[in-house]
């Protein structure tokens, strides 16, 4: 998931964003600023992943604020002003989104912003991640999961020969940590390691002694994954 700040001169700008943020789990905001020299001195401190970005702000404009910055990070502007895009993207934003905004079009300029973020940080040696449950950070490791159960907010993710971790997390968010060639979504509330399928009967598949559906929505894309195997 991405790390964000947002600084815009306007409150009203920063709450949509805040409430756009809060509908995407790609993205976690996790502080606002009004001020200018506020943001600067928390990205000096702790440095985040993505920076939503005003341009046209009275102390400084975000073109120059984000010259500034000691750390590379991804910005996304927001402004109301399109001139300012040419000049934007000179300095390698990685997406420039005109208010009033839609929160389809600022998800898509998040999921931008994701894919970027991703393709930098890609570790093909990985083999495990860690999951935050019972006051502790637990690693897994992806040959130990069998399969990941949803319930609303939480999920619990059954390991072979271990004791099932419950996590606050949801599904969706949990699959983009996971390597796609290896888990796959077959319903609304299950992911399921191919590799670990013992047999398919009647759109229900058979992990360890557990019986899970296969939903018409996930069915098609499920079944080529496995013509490709």
């Amino acid at each position: 998931m991405l790390k964000a700040i947002a600084l815009d001169d306007e409150p009203l700008a920063l709450e949509i964003l805040q409430s756009f943020c809060n509908q995407i789990d790609l993205v976690e905001l996790e502080k606002t600023f009004t001020k200018s020299d506020d943001a600067f001195k928390h990205l000096k401190k702790y440095p985040v992943d993505l920076l939503f970005l005003d341009i046209n702000m009275p102390s400084i404009s975000g073109i120059d604020f984000y010259k500034k910055l000691p750390h590379k990070t991804m910005v996304i502007f927001t402004t109301a002003y399109s001139e300012y895009a040419v000049e934007g993207f000179t300095l390698s934003a990685t997406d420039y989104i005109l208010k009033p905004f839609t929160f389809s079009r600022f998800q898509q300029a998040v999921e931008k912003a994701y894919s970027q973020w991703k393709l930098q940080n890609q570790n093909p040696e990985q083999q495990y991640l860690f999951i935050r449950a019972d006051y502790s950070l637990i690693k897994i490791l992806f040959s130990d999961i069998l399969f990941i159960e949803g319930l609303d907010d939480y999920l619990k993710i059954h390991i072979q020969n271990q004791k099932t971790v419950v996590a606050r997390m949801t599904l969706k968010a949990l699959l983009e940590k996971l390597p796609q060639s290896e888990f796959i979504r077959v319903h609304r509330s299950f992911i399921v390691a191919i590799s670990k399928i013992e047999k398919i009967r009647n759109k229900i598949i058979s992990i360890n002694d557990e019986e899970i559906p296969i939903s018409a929505s996930y069915e098609t894309a499920f079944f080529e994954l496995l013509n490709r195997k």
